[in-house]
């Protein structure tokens, strides 16, 4: 920093030099000697006054950008705290027309379906990747018992396989450790719909000379005791019929998109079957 005795010389000399600028111009306008005196206090004193207006002018300008520069500073973090809120509405209005269409579709099935329906929300999943599985918000004190089926408008999407007072958990279709009784909608073909653990399912014991084809719908048959019968399990995305052996190599494309699963519904009074008396 300056020194007390450098910046008290400083005032010294512009102070001196603005009594000279006053007392020359006041001279100038008052004396009666000639053009010769005026054009030389012109040309002493002009470059010391175009200086000091020019230092003046630049300080003036400097401070008013500061203070420009503060306000656009002010300014910009207020429109940013703007968009940051209306960006979250935003956000919130398209989460909220999603579950909206979500709840429309599941009241719709809930309309067309001849069981008893119980929404439940997923909160949380299974870490490992060895398991399919997912956990819900509603459990025993809802009415969920164990092998109740978990369904969405799409599909079928697994098993109730643990249910306390109020979670449950629901082993999903495409676990390595599911099966579903299965048929093929066209051509009725019988087999066993097995999860695959990498979200997809095979369909084994299929005959080898029953027709099946690509796109073909796979439903269930309801002879497993767990889901009703004609819900849709998935569609055949690859098949391999070889020239010898019982049964075909089929694999299926499960019509559920696990990985967006949030909601399902639980059908409280799957129909039972009593294969004693059959």
């Amino acid at each position: 920093m300056f020194s007390k005795k450098t910046i008290a010389g400083a005032g010294a000399i512009i102070l001196i030099a603005s009594i000279v600028i006053v007392f020359s111009f006041r001279y100038i306008r008052t004396s009666s000697v000639g053009g010769l005196a005026v054009r030389a206090a012109l040309t002493v004193m002009s470059p010391i006054q175009a200086a000091i207006t020019s230092t003046v002018g630049y300080v003036d300008d400097l401070w008013s950008h500061y203070f420009f520069l503060v306000h656009a500073a002010r300014e910009n973090e207020t429109l940013k705290m703007q968009l940051a809120l209306a960006e979250s509405r935003n956000n919130e209005c398209t989460e909220t027309i999603l579950a909206n269409q979500r709840l429309r579709n599941y009241v719709q099935l809930k309309d067309q379906s001849p069981f008893t329906l119980l929404a439940a929300e997923v909160i949380a999943r299974d870490p490992s990747p060895w398991f399919k599985t997912i956990i819900i918000n509603k459990g025993t004190d809802d009415g969920v018992a164990q092998g109740c089926p978990a369904i969405v408008s799409e599909g079928i999407a697994g098993y109730v396989l643990e249910a306390t007072g109020g979670y449950a958990k629901v082993l999903l279709i495409v676990d390595q450790n599911s099966s579903v009784d299965a048929l093929v909608q066209k051509t009725r073909a019988r087999g066993i719909a097995q999860g695959m653990g990498n979200g997809s399912c095979r369909l084994d014991y299929a005959l080898r000379q029953i027709d099946v084809a690509i796109g073909d719908t796979v439903v269930t048959s309801g002879f497993d005791g767990i889901y009703p019968k004609g819900l849709r399990i998935g569609y055949v995305s690859k098949v391999v019929r070889r020239n010898s052996g019982l049964f075909q190599d089929i694999e299926m494309t499960p019509y559920v998109d696990f990985k967006k699963l949030e909601e399902v519904m639980i059908i409280l009074n799957p129909p039972t079957h009593d294969f004693e008396s059959e």
